[in-house]
C-alpha cells in the first residue's frame, strides 16, 4: 500500500518542484473574492440526470492556493479550478461539524429541527440530559434518499455525523470502501467521499496522518485493510517520520492577527497545511479514478469543505474563519473553466440545488434554494448561522452577513466569548493561547477572544476587516446597517421557529412531544395481494427499506426503498425496517413468503 500511495505521491513530487519557490512565502489569507478569468455570467447548460461527485474535506478554511492562499502547492485542487468555477463565498450554518452536515443532508437550518447542539448524543449525561437526535418535520428524508428514488446510486464514504442516525434507506452503500464502481452498469450515481486529515485533530501532537485514509488510493478495494486495521479511525495514526512532507517546516506563515507567532504556532500553522497537501493527493487519486473509468465529461465534481478552519477562534465560531468553506464545482467538457462565481451559498442550499440539477423540483420544507439547475433561484441576499452547545460547554449566538456585513447577536453577553472545551485543548495553539494569556503576553488582538463577557451586538465590515475585529455596531455611521441586518435576523428566526433563548431541556422535550423517552418508529405491516407484497408503516413520515433474501441466503447488498406493491419469489424472505429520522428504527422484521 505505501508503494501505491508513495508512487501517486512521486508523480505529484516532479509538478510541486517546478512550483517549489511558493512553498518559502505564502499569500495573504483572507476572505475575499479571487477571480481566474472573470465572474461566471452565462446561464449553464448541464446534461440531463449527470452523476455527481462531492470531495468532502473538513475543517477547511480558504487556504489554497485557487483562493489566493500559495503557502502549499495543491497541484489536484488547482487544476480543478482551473478546469471548474470557485465559489468564494459558501458559507457553513454552523462553525462545527455535525449541525453543518444535519443542513447539508437535509436542506434545513440545524436550529430549526434541533439539530443545532454539538452533539446531540454526547455530553448530555453530564448536563442531566438523556442522548436525543434531531427530529424534523415527518416529510423531510435525507437528500441521498431524494435520489435513490431518482433511480441514482448513492454511496457515502466514509462520515456520516448528521446529529441523528440516517435510515437504511439512506444510501446504497455507506462505508470506508463504498465507491460508485459498485453501482449497476450505467446508473447514474451520487458519491460521496471524506477526507479527514484536515481535521482539526490532525494538529493534535503526536503529528501523523490517519492510516484509514489509505484507502482512498485504493478505489473501493474491499479486500484491503490499513495498517492496524480495526482501530479508532481518529488516533490509529503513521508516525511524523512515516508522513510525507509536502512543505518545508521552515515555511513563513503568515499567521492571522488573532494568534500569536511562536514556533508552536507556526509548527501548527505547518501541520495544517501539510495535511491540505495530502488531502490534495487523496483528492487526485480519486479523480484519477473517475477519469480512469470514462466518467469524467458526465460528472459534475463538487469540492469544498464542512465548514471553516480548524485553528482556535476558528472552528465552533460564527466569524468567516468559522463558516466560510471554499467551493470548487467542475462541471462536464469544462463548463465555466476558470471563472468565480461570487454570490452567497449557504449550505441549506446543497440539497435543493441537487434535486434541481437532476430535474427535480426541491422539495417544499427545505429551507435553502438551488444556485444551479432547472429550478435556480434568483441570488440570495444573506446567509445565516448559528451556534450553541459544544461538547460540555454552552454558548447562544446568532448571525446574518450579506455580501459585505456581518451581525452577529450575542444571547449570554455576561459570558465571554472563549470556551474551556477539553478536546480543542489539545491543539499546542490553544495550549499557547492559555499560557501566553496567564503571562499577560498577549496583544490587544489576541485577548479580545478572552474578553470576561462580549457586546450584545457586533457589526464587522468583512471586507476592509476580514477577521472580524473591528465591532462597528455603536459607530453611527453603520446604524442603517445595523438596524437592516437586525431585522433580516428576526425575519429568519421566525421563518425557521427557532428560539435561541429555548433551554436543550426544553427542546428534547418538543422534540419527543413531551415525553420522557426517544419516540420509536413503528414495525412495519406486511400484506399481499394478487402476488403483491404491501408494506405500511402507522409512524407518520417512515421511509421503509426492504431486503430479499432468496434461497442459499442471497441477500441483496443495499436497503430497497419501499415505493409501491411489488412481487416476490415464493421462496424468498423479507426483512424489512422501518425508520422516521430522529425517531429509534423499528426492530427488524422477518418474513417469508408462505407466511403470507
Amino acid at each position: 500500500m505505501l508503494f501505491l500511495r508513495f508512487k501517486f505521491f512521486n508523480n505529484t513530487l516532479l509538478f510541486v518542484s517546478v512550483l517549489c519557490f511558493v512553498i518559502c512565502v505564502s499569500c495573504k489569507r483572507e476572505h475575499k473574492e479571487v477571480k481566474i478569468k472573470g465572474e461566471k455570467a452565462t446561464e449553464l447548460k448541464l446534461p440531463e440526470r449527470p452523476n455527481i461527485l462531492w470531495l468532502v474535506t473538513e475543517d477547511m478554511g480558504a487556504y489554497i492556493p485557487p483562493f489566493g492562499d500559495s503557502t502549499v502547492v495543491t497541484p489536484h485542487l488547482s487544476k480543478l479550478a482551473k478546469e471548474g468555477v470557485i465559489y468564494p463565498n459558501l458559507y457553513s450554518t454552523s462553525g462545527v461539524c455535525a449541525p453543518s452536515r444535519a443542513a447539508i443532508a437535509t436542506g434545513m437550518y440545524p436550529s430549526s429541527i434541533g439539530a443545532n447542539h454539538m452533539r446531540t448524543n454526547s455530553f448530555t449525561k453530564e448536563r442531566g440530559l438523556p442522548a436525543y437526535e434531531a427530529v424534523p418535520p415527518s416529510n423531510v428524508r435525507m437528500l441521498s434518499e431524494w435520489l435513490r428514488k431518482a433511480g441514482y446510486y448513492c454511496t457515502n464514504n466514509y462520515k456520516t455525523d448528521y446529529q441523528f442516525k440516517a435510515p437504511v434507506t439512506a444510501w446504497d452503500e455507506s462505508s470506508p470502501y463504498a465507491h460508485w464502481r459498485n453501482r449497476n452498469d450505467d446508473q447514474p450515481f451520487f458519491a460521496v467521499f471524506n477526507f479527514t486529515d484536515t481535521h482539526e485533530s490532525g494538529l493534535f501532537e503526536p503529528y501523523g496522518l490517519r492510516e484509514i485514509e489509505t484507502r482512498l488510493y485504493r478505489a473501493g478495494d474491499t479486500t484491503y485493510q490499513w495498517k492496524n486495521y480495526g482501530a479508532s479511525h481518529a488516533n490509529n495514526r503513521m508516525s511524523e517520520a512515516e508522513t510525507p512532507q509536502y512543505l518545508s517546516k521552515d515555511t513563513k506563515f503568515n499567521i492571522p492577527p488573532y494568534l500569536p507567532e511562536t514556533d508552536l504556532v507556526k509548527r501548527d500553522m505547518w501541520k495544517l497545511y501539510n495535511n491540505i497537501g495530502e488531502m490534495d493527493n487523496q483528492v487526485g487519486a480519486v479523480l484519477q479514478q473517475l477519469e480512469d473509468d470514462g466518467l469524467l465529461e458526465n460528472t459534475i465534481i463538487f469540492f469544498y469543505g464542512d465548514h471553516g478552519g480548524p485553528l482556535p477562534r476558528e472552528k465552533r465560531l460564527i466569524y468567516d474563519s468559522g463558516l466560510n468553506t471554499p467551493m470548487i464545482i467542475r462541471f462536464p467538457n469544462k463548463l465555466e473553466a476558470g471563472t468565480s462565481d461570487p454570490q452567497l451559498i449557504s449550505f441549506v442550499d446543497f440539497a435543493p440545488t441537487l434535486l434541481s440539477i437532476i430535474g427535480e423540483e426541491p422539495k417544499e420544507y427545505m429551507q435553502g434554494q438551488a444556485f444551479l439547475g432547472q429550478y435556480k433561484n434568483k441570488e440570495r441576499s444573506y446567509i445565516h448561522a448559528a451556534a450553541d452547545r459544544f461538547d460540555a460547554e454552552t454558548d447562544v449566538i446568532r448571525a446574518v452577513r450579506n455580501k459585505r456585513f456581518k451581525y452577529i447577536r450575542n444571547y449570554r453577553p455576561e459570558q465571554g466569548y472563549y470556551l474551556p472545551i477539553d478536546y480543542r485543548e489539545r491543539i499546542p495553539t490553544m495550549q499557547e493561547l492559555l499560557r501566553l494569556k496567564t503571562e499577560g503576553k498577549l496583544n490587544e488582538e489576541q485577548m479580545q477572544w478572552f474578553r470576561d463577557v462580549k457586546p450584545e451586538e457586533e457589526l464587522f465590515n468583512c471586507e476592509s476587516d476580514p477577521f472580524e475585529l473591528k465591532n462597528l455596531a455603536n459607530n453611527p455611521e453603520y446604524q442603517n446597517k445595523l438596524v437592516e441586518l437586525r431585522k433580516e435576523l428576526d425575519r429568519w428566526l421566525t421563518a425557521i421557529g427557532d428560539d435561541p433563548n429555548l433551554p436543550e431541556s426544553e427542546l428534547i422535550n418538543k422534540l419527543w412531544n413531551g415525553s420522557n423517552t426517544q419516540p420509536v418508529t413503528s414495525d412495519p405491516k406486511v400484506s399481499i395481494n394478487n402476488g403483491n407484497i404491501t408494506i405500511s408503516c402507522d409512524t407518520e413520515g417512515a421511509s421503509v427499506g426492504y431486503k430479499i433474501v432468496t434461497t442459499g441466503n442471497k441477500t441483496s447488498k443495499t436497503w430497497h426503498i419501499y415505493n409501491g406493491p411489488f412481487e416476490m419469489p415464493s421462496d424468498a424472505t423479507l426483512e424489512i425496517i422501518a425508520h422516521r429520522i430522529g425517531f429509534k428504527p423499528s426492530k427488524a422484521i422477518q418474513i417469508s413468503a408462505s407466511d403470507l
